[in-house]
């Protein structure tokens, strides 16, 4: 049986959390002169002189609406790596517990645990990037407090199989977290839809790849109450400032120009999984459900790198990362871009 409060920490469990002046006092009063703030106004064009809301709910209102979840199983971070570091700060003890990653995998997983002093075990996926049977039997025999699910992964790009994922929330004994940062490129339902089900079920999204608001470092936890309680709990008071909650609002409010966004870069992820097998340099390309390509070359892919760096076109290299010898990682860029990244391809390729 899942006992979350037996998972977090008992410095946390006991601990009081800091109370700001507007939890203190939510609403509009004619005279505000509790918070130490500035009431004559602000520098620069815009008024910004008052603390923003630290529960952030006119944002998490739309969001549950758009999600189909209740407000009270949003969390609202300064990108989703905030979330990412309060997940491992909420259970894991410095210099005692561990955590779990599938490798190759989003490298902030182990950035938060080497920066919080908790050890890193790993699994490595298949050469297909995929949870075989026997890596869910390691996770579900693991002691972690959490295991790291991303999916689609990065920087493969795919999907991790349902079925797998779903067998180790129905097993594991700590925090399952689904990191679903790329998943309005990909197909399959959200796992937000199956959060009644399991408690231990920890959901990542971000407004930063399909939203196109990376600049605003937006990023969403979907979970129970009572894990959102404690993330509140340990959270910054004011983490996201009124500027991002009002770009946030917005955004939300103009749906059809995500879904265009949305629709355009798909549109350009097929274009250039169709014509990159064709180049003699292509060995493969992977099969993905993100906003990029994981494709490997040969000979040598870091000499290919060089090349597109020379020719003003950055991409990102991936071939330290376990399983992806050879692989060079491409966002899916405007028409324009993508048309460059195959000019210079072709180029290099003689």
């Amino acid at each position: 049986m899942f006992n979350l409060d037996s998972l977090v920490r008992p410095n946390i469990r006991g601990m009081k959390p800091y109370s700001s002046a507007r939890d203190e006092f939510q609403g509009e009063a004619q005279v505000m002169l509790d918070a130490n703030e500035n009431s004559l106004g602000s520098a620069g064009p815009e008024r910004f002189n008052r603390y923003p809301d630290p529960q952030q709910r006119a944002v998490k209102a739309e969001l549950a609406q758009l999600k189909g979840v209740a407000a009270k199983q949003i969390f609202l971070g300064n990108g989703s790596d905030e979330a990412i570091d309060l997940l491992v700060r909420l259970t894991c003890v410095p210099g005692q517990d561990s955590l779990l990653i599938l490798p190759p995998t989003y490298g902030m997983y182990e950035v938060a645990a080497n920066l919080n002093d908790v050890r890193v075990e790993r699994l490595q996926l298949t050469p297909d990037f995929q949870l075989s049977p026997e890596i869910v039997a390691g996770v579900l025999a693991s002691e972690a407090k959490l295991v790291w699910l991303c999916s689609p992964n990065n920087p493969s790009g795919n999907l991790l199989h349902a079925e797998a994922i779903e067998e180790i929330l129905r097993g594991f004994r700590g925090l399952v977290v689904v990191d679903e940062a790329y998943a309005d490129f990909a197909p399959a339902a959200s796992w937000t839809t199956r959060l009644a089900e399991f408690p231990n079920l920890v959901v990542l999204q971000t407004f930063s790849k399909a939203w196109g608001l990376a600049g605003l470092r937006l990023g969403m936890a979907f979970a129970s109450p009572e894990v959102i309680g404690y993330l509140n709990k340990i959270k910054p008071p004011y983490n996201i400032s009124e500027a991002t909650q009002q770009h946030a609002l917005a955004a939300l409010h103009d749906a059809p120009r995500f879904e265009e966004l949305r629709r355009q870069l798909l549109t350009g992820r097929d274009w250039l999984a169709e014509r990159l097998p064709a180049l003699p340099i292509v060995a493969e390309v992977f099969p993905s459900d993100a906003n990029f390509l994981l494709v490997r070359f040969k000979p040598d892919a870091t000499a290919l790198y060089d090349f597109l760096v020379g020719r003003g076109i950055i991409v990102r290299n991936r071939t330290t990362q376990p399983g992806c010898a050879g692989t060079l990682r491409l966002t899916v860029g405007t028409p324009q871009e993508n048309e460059l990244l195959l000019e210079a391809l072709r180029e290099f390729a003689g």
